[in-house]
């Protein structure tokens, strides 16, 4: 059973908290893959001069403009993809950037996925790195994850208790920097390092 859409189409603030704790899992030509989501950002376009969307709607970020529950996959800095997953009403610009997660499926084919990386918090530590992980790319961008029937699905999990979410200021931005918006799961070896942003502009 996915997550309800509602359940995504408030505030980024909320959806990201409850984002925390929940499987988002994707078939790929290696099998089913699934991480649990340990650590995630918020991005609001209306005020937020950190998001894609903060200049209005391009044939780019039209994802993050509605329906709640689409995921936003983008290319970055000409290396890797990185994944969303949109948030507020329909026609209002939200999304949560998926940054880690812990895996929960099969571990072979997880290795198998990414043979280089070391087994365990870094097969998806990092937003590169669990797009990688679940082959997630470009023609992955809109894909529905609260429609049972796609590709790639998000569960529910086990509820994170509120004593161990943590927030913070969002890795890497170079608008907004001190914003709480990044959300994780405290004690979680899958959690990204901070690095305050620099000159290299918006994430999602």
């Amino acid at each position: 059973m996915t997550i309800a859409r509602e359940w995504l189409a408030g505030d980024v603030l909320p959806a990201a908290r409850l984002l925390l704790g929940c499987h988002l899992v994707a078939d790929t030509p290696d099998g089913e893959v699934g991480v649990r989501l340990v650590e995630v950002e918020a991005y609001r376009g209306v005020d937020d001069p950190a998001a894609h969307s903060y200049r209005g709607r391009t044939r780019r970020n039209a994802v993050m403009f509605g329906p709640a529950g689409h995921l936003y996959v983008y290319f970055v800095y000409g290396l890797h993809f990185c994944a969303n997953i949109s948030c507020l009403p329909d026609g209002q610009p939200g999304a949560v950037l998926l940054r880690a997660g812990e895996v929960v499926s099969e571990p072979d084919v997880a290795h198998h996925r990414r043979p280089n990386a070391r087994p365990g918090a870094e097969l998806a530590r990092g937003p590169a790195r669990l797009a990688a992980l679940l082959g997630l790319a470009r023609e992955h961008n809109g894909v529905d994850v609260v429609d049972p029937g796609s590709a790639v699905r998000l569960l529910p999990g086990d509820p994170v208790p509120d004593d161990r979410v943590r927030t913070g200021p969002r890795v890497g931005v170079a608008a907004a920097q001190d914003l709480p918006w990044r959300f994780w799961v405290d004690g979680s070896p899958a959690v990204s390092s901070y690095r305050r942003g620099g000159r290299r502009g918006q994430t999602t």
